[in-house]
């Protein structure tokens, strides 16, 4: 592993902005901005288009996935969403009546909400994980699964706080419990190293906008080969066998496309998200996913540093992810603290009692020290 100097020049962020707000969502670097542009020029001139590009952008990009994220291309399928995925996972993961379905307090609500309605429909149970202040997620996440669990849906991190869950541990008490391990790595997935086969989730989806640092209304669902005879929750054509073949098109078939493709959205295949999303993986590839992480850990090793300097909170460096940093206030946040920070051009997100700081690649010490400097004198 090693350090990567700063690549603000590969970005189009203007220098009185310090952008510290990766985890609401990734500005799109150059080649990425150039890659969605030069798949919208396709859609302008559509007699350039062939029928064999419906199939070849999206494999381009099933392959990306499977780089960043481990297994093969065959394992993944392109969706539009997180919740587009938990709801296929949903569909293919029969529960038992009485069963529980663990989830973590104050998961983001796309990665509950499904599993509210499937506990409803299979007449199971939402168990919430909760933990103490300062303590880890681990521990509390394996301890609440048991012989009655049926399926634990967790993150990487905790998209409020960076708080880490240990997935290959939580991965080998699903196996033991013989429980299905559903994933939203959509806050972590390209910013902390992930292989699917290690951890061996039965479905894991991450939405690209984020630390995918790619277009919005793209992303990638991992299908363990187990589950790849499912249901897909929608019937498109390309998804069907011999689909790329445009003039047997009403040859209605039975058989899917092979692997995790019978999953895929319909209309997957548009070009400036698809090559927006390749373009944006291969960045984070050549600069290594662990590099990635150790550079951002350094970074925010530093900020909480400076932060607990001025007075704030910062949790211990080991329960929370790298790339994640939440502050905390010693008494009420200050009243109009987002809108002072922004005033200033320096861009981090609210959450609860917490302020998520969440840089990337492209800032640099002169912004953390705006951040501090404005934090400082809001606390005044």
């Amino acid at each position: 592993m090693s350090m990567i100097p700063c690549q603000r020049d590969r970005f189009d962020i203007p220098r009185e902005v310090a952008y510290l707000n990766c985890a609401y969502m990734s500005p799109l670097a150059h080649e990425v901005t150039g890659a969605v542009e030069s798949g919208a020029a396709l859609k302008a001139a559509p007699w350039t288009y062939r029928p064999a590009d419906f199939f070849t952008h999206t494999e381009a990009a099933r392959s990306r996935f499977a780089a960043l994220a481990g297994s093969s291309p065959d394992d993944f399928a392109v969706v539009p969403s997180v919740s587009y995925g938990l709801a296929v996972a949903a569909r293919n993961l029969p529960l038992r009546r009485g069963q529980d379905i663990v989830v973590l307090a104050d998961q983001f609500p796309s990665n509950l909400y499904i599993w509210r309605e499937h506990a409803i429909a299979c007449g199971a149970r939402i168990v919430t994980v909760k933990r103490e202040a300062g303590e880890a997620w681990t521990p509390a996440v394996l301890a609440a699964i048991g012989p009655d669990t049926g399926l634990v849906a967790v993150p990487n991190c905790h998209w409020a706080d960076g708080g880490l869950v240990d997935l290959d541990a939580v991965g080998a008490a699903c196996r033991a419990a013989g429980a299905a391990l559903v994933l939203d790595l959509t806050q972590s997935l390209g910013a902390l190293p992930f292989d699917a086969r290690s951890v061996q989730p039965d479905f894991m989806v991450a939405a690209c906008y984020k630390w995918a640092m790619g277009p919005y209304g793209i992303g990638m669902l991992y299908v363990a080969p187990k589950h790849q005879g499912g249901t897909p929750i929608e019937h498109n054509w390309m998804n069907r066998g011999g689909s790329e073949d445009f003039s047997r098109l009403v040859d209605y078939r039975n058989d899917f496309q092979p692997g995790a493709r019978r999953f895929d959205m319909g209309e997957k295949a548009n070009p400036p998200l698809l090559m927006g999303a390749t373009a944006a993986i291969d960045m984070l590839l050549g600069w290594g996913i662990a590099n990635i992480a150790e550079t951002l850990g350094h970074r925010n090793l530093a900020l909480g540093e400076a932060a607990r300097g001025i007075g704030l909170l910062a949790p211990d460096p080991g329960t929370r992810a790298p790339h994640f940093l939440s502050l905390g206030f010693p008494h009420d946040v200050p009243g109009g603290l987002l809108e002072r920070l922004a005033a200033e051009n320096v861009f981090v997100s609210l959450r609860g009692r917490s302020l998520r700081v969440t840089p990337h690649l492209y800032n640099d010490d002169m912004d953390c020290e705006r951040l501090i400097t404005v934090l400082r004198e809001a606390l005044g």
